[in-house]
């Protein structure tokens, strides 16, 4: 099993989006699994090994701050990043609150979400 600093959980509603988020990840020699939805992710028992979460702010149902505040009320920190389809400015004063690494607003420029990516899987290197 890879490190927990290699893995990266995507969650989006989109398979287009997960799919192509995966093969991108997984060009650059990361593990990645993906979820179509916060109930998904939340009822993966593997929750643990996470390095960092890519996680949709805009899903049908729980959306991804919901999903944020139900893996801090777990007690399951992780670093986050969430991508948007809308303004990336207005979920900022959110995710001051949240254990929320960075918001990027889709769609995704260049390189922006894997250097993202990167930061947070170095973070959760120091927290291990």
């Amino acid at each position: 099993m890879p490190g927990i600093a290699e893995c990266v959980l995507v969650v989006d509603d989109y398979l287009a989006v997960r799919r192509s988020l995966r093969f991108a990840l997984e060009m650059e020699g990361l593990t990645v699994r993906t979820y179509g939805s916060g109930a998904e992710l939340l009822a993966d028992p593997d929750l643990a090994s996470c390095g960092c979460l890519v996680i949709d702010c805009n899903m049908p149902g729980m959306n991804g701050i919901e999903l944020v505040e139900r893996l801090e009320e777990r007690q399951q920190h992780c670093p986050v990043i969430l991508i948007t389809s809308g303004a990336a400015h207005d979920l900022a004063e959110c995710s001051v609150h949240l254990d929320i690494l960075d918001v990027l607003e889709k769609p995704l420029e260049d390189n922006a979400l894997l250097d993202h990516i990167h930061a947070a899987l170095a973070a959760a290197r120091i927290r291990t």
